[in-house]
């Protein structure tokens, strides 16, 4: 049994919690949060062991692993308190807000030799992992390139900002909905080497971003294009969507549906049909014990969670992989109206990136390198 402690009780704190109390393997014995209130009624209906300081539960409980859903600016600091106590640690999403941060803790992790997530859940959506199986099985050709979108209605007015919509804890759009489409293509196709053209516009927000558009740039010569906006109230939720183009056809995939257009499945290792396909999530889709807002969400925490048990180090949403989703988000707040910027891992702060003072990523000014 792995013993669990919890840190942060917000919109996503609150998910983990009810996953993590009804999974076999795991048993929630601390949660931390700064709200009083909220952990003085958690702990006078459940009995759980609630605490203001997380390094007081970190220090004081018998935990073999934490979850952190904090506002951004704060998992840095948290995750390396944990992994210095040697646990096994899940963060949520965006991992670190500084990329020089994110690689120390990618590293230390790795020393320490514990499991280590960060809640991209897209990795654990059905259809995505059929479309890397195709792509990995070379269906549609050598692909030429990639689209990503991320909508969603998040900030549909002006008003007070929560802690989202501040720069210094969480980013914005470009942080907060961007990532996710920036991190599904580096699953899928790998992380690119150079964006461009980076646009990130204010609709109702004072402090941050709340649409994103940018132009990526591969080393084998394939460009893709992102494009998000939290402020889009044309979907209930968050819609993610990933279209490529291969020599050999096109395929569009999103959280129901895989779509695919094959020119020729001779040669090709997958089971692809020729001309339009178009298979629903319910071909791929996989029982959890426990459904809440989608099975993505239980299976990331199932997956951390069974990797201690059997001991795997090997991991689907890695640190080292959020990492590379921090450089390309740091390598387009710097490429907000510049030139070509390359993806680097020796990334500067994004809060001196926007002052566009200095900064470790090399500006390219023409044709890739």
């Amino acid at each position: 049994m792995v013993n669990v402690g919890l840190i942060g009780l917000g919109k996503m704190g609150l998910s983990h919690l009810a996953i993590v109390n009804t999974h076999p393997a795991a048993r929630l014995v601390g949660v931390c949060d700064a709200a009083g209130y909220v952990c003085s009624v958690l702990h006078k209906y459940t009995g759980i062991d609630v605490f203001s300081d997380y390094r007081e539960m970190l220090d004081n409980k018998p935990l073999d692993a934490v979850v952190i859903a904090t506002p951004s600016r704060f998992h840095g600091e948290m995750v390396r308190e944990a992994l210095l106590r040697g646990l096994h640690v899940f963060c949520e999403k965006p991992f670190c807000l500084d990329v020089a941060d994110g690689l120390e803790l990618a590293e230390l992790a790795e020393r320490k030799g514990v499991v280590n997530q960060v809640g991209y859940h897209n990795r654990f959506v059905g259809a995505f992992n059929e479309a890397k199986r195709l792509l990995d099985a070379q269906a549609l050709g050598r692909i030429h390139h990639v689209r990503a979108e991320a909508y969603g209605p998040v900030v549909l007015r002006p008003k007070g900002a929560t802690w989202r919509a501040r720069g210094g804890e969480g980013g914005g759009c470009l942080y907060d909905y961007a990532c996710h489409a920036i991190d599904i293509v580096n699953y899928l196709v790998g992380r690119p080497d150079a964006v461009s053209g980076t646009v990130l516009n204010r609709i109702f927000s004072r402090d941050v971003d709340d649409e994103v558009y940018a132009t990526m740039h591969f080393a084998d010569g394939m460009t893709g294009t992102i494009a998000a906006n939290w402020s889009d109230d044309s979907s209930r939720r968050m819609s993610t969507q990933v279209a490529l183009w291969g020599t050999n056809g096109r395929m569009v995939v999103d959280r129901q549906d895989v779509k695919t257009f094959i020119r020729a499945a001779a040669g090709s290792a997958a089971e692809a049909k020729e001309g339009w396909d178009v298979r629903h999530t319910t071909d791929f889709h996989r029982d959890v014990w426990f459904y809440l807002r989608g099975e993505e969400y239980s299976a990331q925490l199932d997956h951390f969670f069974r990797s201690i048990v059997e001991g795997r180090r090997e991991n689907i949403s890695s640190f080292a992989s959020a990492v590379q989703t921090d450089c390309v988000v740091s390598a387009m707040l710097q490429n907000a109206g510049d030139a070509w910027r390359r993806v680097d891992s020796a990334s500067t702060d994004p809060a001196q990136s926007r002052t566009g003072s200095g900064g470790l990523l090399s500006l390219v000014t023409g044709a890739l390198r």
